[in-house]
């Protein structure tokens, strides 16, 4: 395997430290990742090196304090991506809040392995002489392909309750098991998600949703019960046995979605988001948005493609300038991901997302998004000011412009004297 940059800096991290006479490993989701073969993301290092002493070793200016107190410090790397966490072999302190300890004591490797979440990311790896230390069982449960916590599960989601989250993530993405006590402690402790920030929880759902396997992550976290905690809004699909139809169709339709963009697999999951009308859905997919701290533009791109769900099923009958406003729109492609994935799984005809897929691709940009004729400048220049018919006229003037029947900009003139005077 080639390896990155990230991978060689983390090794100069860990010969740096054991030629200072200190012993160092890597540890966590790198070790679990290179032994399944795959290039790991970021890099952690294990030590018995206290914080003051990493940070003298490699120079503050090397160094970020960022969770010192932790024990934890980062070395910085050639570039952002090859900055390596250094953390001091600890065991942990109570967690009263449910989401971190309340001190930790520096201890030793062994020990620091039985602190951890999973087995499968409570090994060691040392890169100089390419060994393993498992204190857990990790390997075992790799190759079994198990999700176990280590230790009394219920005791480790009592510590930090996002493992909750966490572990359905990691069954999901690496089509793992869930260790039958493991998911039945998660099962017992589902309602208690909610003392985790939105922040984080939101994160999860983030790296759950922009991989393939989203379909069966949302499927394990509502046999588990943490869906009902994080959008209690979806209950109704899965508690009432008559819409359980909706529910399967939700499952089928994130199965079926080909794009790893976060907003619109969201979207995707909360299209039959129950609700009286339209605008009563729309109003709840707002509301969970902000519960759960989206950024505004994440918001804004979920409220559109649900907004748009079905408006190119009947492409071919919209107005043009209807359609050329949608095709040109800059999130179409994730909208043309959206519809088909919705189609697929109801056993619904493309031809109309085909026809829209068609025209968009040979369509050249000069017609299917011209630029305007008119702008607002031109209405303040005929003195009109701001205000509904602002709006309006440079709406219709340029619906007219994106329909043919107008071409150039003193026939937008002619028809905005026009409209003026009507």
């Amino acid at each position: 395997m080639k390896h990155t940059e990230a991978y060689h800096t983390a090794v100069k991290v860990v010969q740096k430290l054991r030629d200072a006479g200190f012993q160092a490993l890597w540890a966590g989701g790198c070790v679990r990742d290179l032994l399944l073969k795959k290039e790991p993301q970021d890099y952690d290092v294990a030590t018995n090196a206290l914080p003051d002493q990493v940070r003298d070793l490699f120079g503050k200016r090397q160094t970020l304090a960022v969770g010192a107190s932790f024990g934890v410090i980062i070395v910085r790397g050639t570039q952002p991506d090859c900055d390596v966490e250094v953390a001091t072999f600890r065991t942990e302190g109570p967690y009263l809040d449910g989401r971190r300890p309340e001190n930790v004591t520096f201890t030793t490797a062994e020990e620091d392995a039985h602190r951890r979440d999973f087995t499968i990311n409570g090994m060691f790896y040392d890169p100089v002489t390419e060994s393993i230390s498992d204190f857990v069982n990790g390997q075992s449960d790799l190759r079994q392909q198990i999700i176990r916590a280590i230790g009394n599960p219920l005791k480790r989601m009592q510590e930090d309750k996002l493992r909750l989250l966490r572990a359905i993530r990691f069954a999901s993405t690496l089509r793992f098991r869930l260790d039958e006590v493991t998911f039945e402690a998660i099962q017992t402790m589902a309602c208690e998600i909610c003392v985790v920030s939105p922040e984080r929880i939101a994160d999860e759902l983030r790296k759950m949703l922009i991989h393939p396997n989203r379909s069966h992550a949302i499927d394990l976290a509502q046999s588990a019960g943490l869906l009902n905690s994080i959008i209690p809004e979806l209950a109704f699909l899965w508690e009432d046995p008559e819409q359980l139809p909706l529910w399967e169709f939700t499952l089928l339709r994130l199965e079926r979605l080909s794009t790893n963009n976060f907003e619109t697999a969201f979207a995707t999951l909360l299209l039959d988001l129950p609700a009286k009308n339209p605008a009563d859905q729309l109003d709840k997919i707002h509301q969970i948005c902000k519960r759960l701290r989206f950024s505004n533009h994440e918001l804004d791109l979920i409220y559109w493609l649900v907004q748009h769900r079905e408006s190119l099923t009947t492409a071919s009958a919209l107005k043009l300038s209807q359609l050329k406003r949608l095709l040109s729109h800059k999130n179409c492609p994730l909208l043309f991901d959206l519809i088909q994935a919705d189609l697929i799984s109801q056993q619904r005809p493309l031809d109309e997302l085909e026809f829209s897929r068609q025209y968009r691709d040979h369509t050249p940009t000069e017609i299917l998004n011209p630029a305007p004729l008119i702008t607002g400048n031109d209405l303040i220049d005929y003195g009109i000011n701001s205000g509904p018919e602002f709006k309006k006229l440079l709406t219709q003037i340029r619906d007219a412009q994106l329909e043919g029947l107008i071409n150039t900009r003193e026939e937008g003139l002619t028809l905005l004297a026009s409209l003026h005077q009507k």
